[in-house]
């Protein structure tokens, strides 16, 4: 069993930053790779970025490549989401989640997520 605990949302303006974390429980965090997804009000959640259990090469979605950087430390079991240039439009709750199988957590089908952190972006 893996819980997930995300933190770091808040209100920013566009332009600005943020640091989202999540923590994990348990001691196989470092089996597991992770990802970050999100939900705006009205819409379906989708995918962000993802980051496999050693970390190497990260995926991320199109609508945020560039502006964004997905990280991991396995000896703190948080996985990282720093958000640039931020939008009105990356307004959305923000969820981590994890899956054994990196494929499967790009594609959403992930055993573990969080209960999501609120990012609001202001023009």
């Amino acid at each position: 069993q893996v819980q997930l605990v995300e933190s770091g949302g808040g209100l920013v303006q566009a332009g600005g930053s943020l640091r989202l974390s999540c923590a994990a429980s348990g001691r196989t965090f470092s089996s597991y790779a992770m990802g970050w997804f999100r939900q705006a009000p009205g819409k379906e959640r989708e995918f962000v970025a993802a980051i496999g259990w050693g970390g190497g090469t990260p995926y991320y979605a199109d609508s945020v490549k560039g502006r964004v950087t997905i990280s991991r430390d396995n000896a703190k079991n948080t996985v990282y989401l720093q958000m640039n240039s931020l939008k009105p439009e990356d307004t959305a709750v923000y969820y981590c989640a994890a899956h054994h199988v990196l494929s499967a957590v790009v594609a959403g089908h992930n055993d573990y997520w969080g209960q999501g952190t609120q990012v609001t972006v202001s023009s």
